[in-house]
């Protein structure tokens, strides 16, 4: 993209960051732990006027690693700053179309299957398996482990048992990797 994704801004001018969140929130969730890496001052800056009980931002100092690095910074600071939070919803600032309706439906479904802290959930587009991803605090520590580079979760959600909630009718999943993909 050439820059940090966080840092771009939508034709209104609001920053992709701020959107996800709002998104989030709108969603249901209690608050939003926002992961920066690249840019993190710059991208800090843009969030500074949100309120620090809606929204936490911590950096991942190793990001140059990959997803994996980000996710790890996350799912430690949740860990450390909300002890009794049972998941955590996984989702990517380049992921236009995925809004607060996509998120809503995957947290109900984590929902409907009782809120337990050992679940796993997952948008799907067409069958592929997509943002966000809902992840049980039981899942935590042992996921932590796996994550290297830029892979994510990806390998640790292949060997488990995952609930899939189909999302085509409410979004493509489609993530900005490139400047010619926000046309």
């Amino acid at each position: 993209m050439g820059r940090p994704k966080a840092l771009l801004t939508g034709p209104d001018g609001s920053a992709a960051a701020d959107v996800v969140i709002d998104r989030l929130l709108a969603a249901g969730c209690d608050g939003v732990t926002v992961v920066l890496g690249a840019e993190a001052d710059e991208a800090t800056d843009l969030l500074r006027d949100r309120p620090s009980d809606e929204v936490r931002v911590v950096v991942a100092r190793d990001w140059a690693e990959g997803m994996g690095a980000s996710l790890r910074c996350g799912l430690d600071a949740l860990r450390e700053t909300h002890p009794r939070v049972g998941a955590a919803l996984v989702t990517l600032v380049d992921l236009p179309d995925v809004d607060g309706t996509v998120m809503a439906r995957v947290l109900e479904r984590w929902q409907l299957e009782g809120g337990r802290p050992d679940a796993l959930v997952r948008a799907t587009y067409d069958g592929v398996p997509g943002h966000p991803v809902l992840i049980g605090r039981d899942h935590w520590a042992e996921l932590r482990e796996t994550l290297v580079g830029d892979s994510g979760a990806q390998g640790y959600l292949s060997r488990r048992i995952v609930h899939e909630v189909s999302c085509e009718d409410l979004a493509t999943g489609r993530d900005v990797d490139r400047p010619e993909d926000l046309a």
